[in-house]
C-alpha cells in the first residue's frame, strides 16, 4: 500500500516571492520523504483550494492536510475541517505552531539582524504576528512569543496586524519608550514568507525587521531552515495514525 499523499496547505498571497518560498518549503519536504507524493494547495488567495486539491486525487486516496499556518484558527478549526469532512480517508494535522523549533528558526532571524540579545542586552524585541478574529490562534501566538523568550533568554513582547490588540505600531512605540529605554526596537516577523502582511511590518516603526521564517527574492527562494522543514515532516508523521478529520 503506497504511503499517504501529504496535502500541504498554505494560508495563500499574491507575492511572487511569497509563493516561491513557500513553495521551496514543500519542495524540501517532499525530498525528506522519499516514496510520498506531496502537493500544495490553499485555503485563500491561490489556487488550488482544498476541495479542489483533494478532487485532483485518485479516489479513495489517503491524504495527510498539514496546515503551514502558524496557528490553529479559524482556517483550521473551521474551513480545514469543513474542506475535508467529507472525505473519510484524510487525517487533519495540527498547525506549524506554537513549537519550539519555530522559536530556533526565529532566534536565528534575529542573529543574522544583528539583534543584541545577551541578558543586559539594549535591544527590544517585539515578535510581529498577523492577528485572528479567533483568539485560539492568537493564544497559539502569545505562546510562540514565550517560546521565543526562553530561546533568547530575554524578554519579548508581541503586536498583532489585525483583529487582536496591541497593534504592531503600538507595541513597538511601546516598547521604545519602556523600562530600560531601548537602543533600538527590532521586530521578529513571526510571519510564514513575504507578502501584504510582511509589507505591513516594515512600516510599523521598528529600527530593525527580521526577515520572514521563508524567504525569496525576485522569485528565488532560499533553502528553507531544517527545522521548518523537519516540522512539516514530523507533523505528517504524527497524524499517520491519528484521527481522519471528520472525527475531529
Amino acid at each position: 500500500m503506497s504511503a499517504p499523499v501529504l496535502l500541504a496547505v498554505s494560508h495563500g498571497t499574491s507575492s511572487p516571492d511569497g509563493q516561491a518560498a513557500v513553495q521551496a518549503l514543500v519542495d524540501a519536504a517532499a525530498a525528506a520523504l522519499q516514496g510520498v507524493v506531496v502537493q500544495l494547495g490553499h485555503v485563500d488567495v491561490q489556487e488550488p483550494d482544498v476541495a479542489a486539491s483533494l478532487a485532483a486525487l485518485p479516489h479513495g486516496s489517503r491524504v495527510v492536510v498539514v496546515p503551514l499556518l502558524l496557528s490553529a484558527g479559524y482556517h483550521v478549526h473551521v474551513d480545514l475541517r469543513k474542506a475535508t469532512a467529507d472525505h473519510p480517508e484524510v487525517h487533519l494535522a495540527p498547525a506549524l505552531g506554537p513549537d519550539a523549533r519555530l522559536a530556533r528558526v526565529l532566534a536565528g532571524r534575529l542573529e543574522d539582524a544583528g539583534a543584541d540579545d545577551s541578558p543586559h542586552g539594549s535591544d527590544a524585541i517585539v515578535l510581529a504576528v498577523a492577528g485572528s478574529s479567533d483568539d485560539r490562534a492568537n493564544d497559539d501566538c502569545r505562546a510562540q512569543a514565550k517560546l521565543l523568550a526562553d530561546e533568547l533568554g530575554v524578554d519579548v513582547t508581541i503586536g498583532f496586524l489585525a483583529a487582536a490588540e496591541p497593534r504592531l505600531a503600538t507595541a513597538v512605540a511601546a516598547a521604545r519608550t519602556g523600562d530600560g529605554g531601548a537602543t533600538r526596537v527590532i521586530v521578529s516577523s513571526y510571519l510564514m514568507a513575504p507578502g501584504y502582511f510582511h509589507d505591513l511590518v516594515e512600516r510599523a516603526g521598528a529600527d530593525v525587521v527580521t526577515r520572514p521564517l521563508l524567504d525569496a527574492q525576485h522569485g528565488m527562494a532560499e533553502a528553507p531552515a531544517p527545522e521548518l522543514v523537519d516540522l512539516v515532516v514530523q507533523r505528517y508523521l504524527d497524524a499517520l495514525d491519528g484521527p481522519v478529520s471528520s472525527s475531529l
